[in-house]
């Protein structure tokens, strides 16, 4: 079971705090070091000192990590134009000597677009579609070919698909829990499923969708790498628990129901569970970025015993 950071910094958090985070993921011993795309904050948090652009964040992280892999969950499909989205992705995998994995996602939060005057259009979905083919197909392009693409809302003609990442294929994560729509993209275009915020009843079930519909597509279910992400609250006893939670604005009984909260045994133990059902990654999401202690307790008492 891998176990990767996943940040939220839009709640509060400057590119320092993410640096420092990132460091630690890397000498922890952790897998990745993912984050949030969004531009407004969300809840009660005050958002101080304002937001971070994800992928200027994760071109920094890449010059300054050496073994960690680097991704977000998810990039807004309505932030960035495809072809422009190909190269900034590209570019910051070379940066990183080839660390680098897209979530792409259709992008929901439309008061983030309204705050900073991005349009938000109906069809969110058919558009992703269109992205995915048009990231996917500019990296695929041989170099000396040249892609073009005739589509509803994107036109792209006799396009030289540059820059190249530095890995062969940069990993590409779909994720979400609509029925049909989203499997059929994830069995097209995804390398890896991820399920945010699921019971492990309900991952299963999405997990078991995507590897009908990947079947279907005529490839193999196991082909896709299937995660979760999770809110994560651990402490070494119940008063550290309590802490902590208090300190994210939860409800330690609704943490342990619904994220990954208790002690590092119960943590351990729910953990086993996702992995039971086909989970082979867990993306911690980690509220307060302020507590490196947390990690460090994870690190030692929690992977320890994966």
């Amino acid at each position: 079971m891998d176990l990767r950071i996943f940040t939220e910094p839009q709640q509060g958090a400057t590119y320092d705090t993410l640096l420092t985070v990132a460091k630690a993921t890397e000498d922890l011993g952790f897998d990745a070091f993912f984050r949030s795309d969004h531009y407004l904050r969300m809840g009660s948090s005050d958002g101080l000192p304002g937001p971070t652009d994800a992928w200027i964040t994760l071109a920094g992280l890449a010059r300054e990590t050496r073994r960690i892999r680097l991704g977000t969950l998810m990039t807004a499909g309505t932030f960035r134009l495809p072809g422009v989205l190909a190269i900034q992705v590209a570019q910051v995998d070379q940066m990183s000597g080839g660390r680098v994995e897209l979530g792409l996602g259709a992008g929901w939060f439309e008061e983030e677009h309204k705050a900073y005057g991005i349009p938000f259009p109906k069809e969110k979905f058919d558009r992703l579609e269109e992205q995915l083919a048009i990231v996917t197909g500019l990296w695929g392009t041989e170099v000396g070919a040249t892609f073009t693409h005739d589509g509803t809302y994107y036109q792209l003609v006799d396009s030289p698909a540059l820059p190249k990442p530095a890995q062969a294929k940069v990993p590409v994560l779909i994720g979400g829990h609509g029925a049909k729509r989203t499997p059929r993209l994830a069995a097209r275009y995804a390398d890896e499923f991820n399920i945010p915020f699921a019971s492990v009843e309900d991952s299963e079930r999405q997990f078991g969708r995507v590897r009908a519909a990947a079947e279907q597509a005529g490839r193999r279910g196991d082909d896709l790498v299937y995660s979760n992400a999770l809110v994560v609250c651990v402490g070494r006893d119940e008063a550290e628990i309590k802490q902590r939670a208090a300190a994210i604005g939860r409800d330690v009984d609704d943490l342990r129901a619904n994220g990954l909260a208790g002690s590092p045994a119960e943590v351990v133990d729910k953990i086993g569970r996702y992995g039971a059902i086909g989970s082979s990654r867990i993306y911690l999401q980690v509220l307060d970025l302020d507590d490196l202690d947390h990690l460090e307790l994870i690190s030692a008492q929690v992977q320890s015993q994966l």
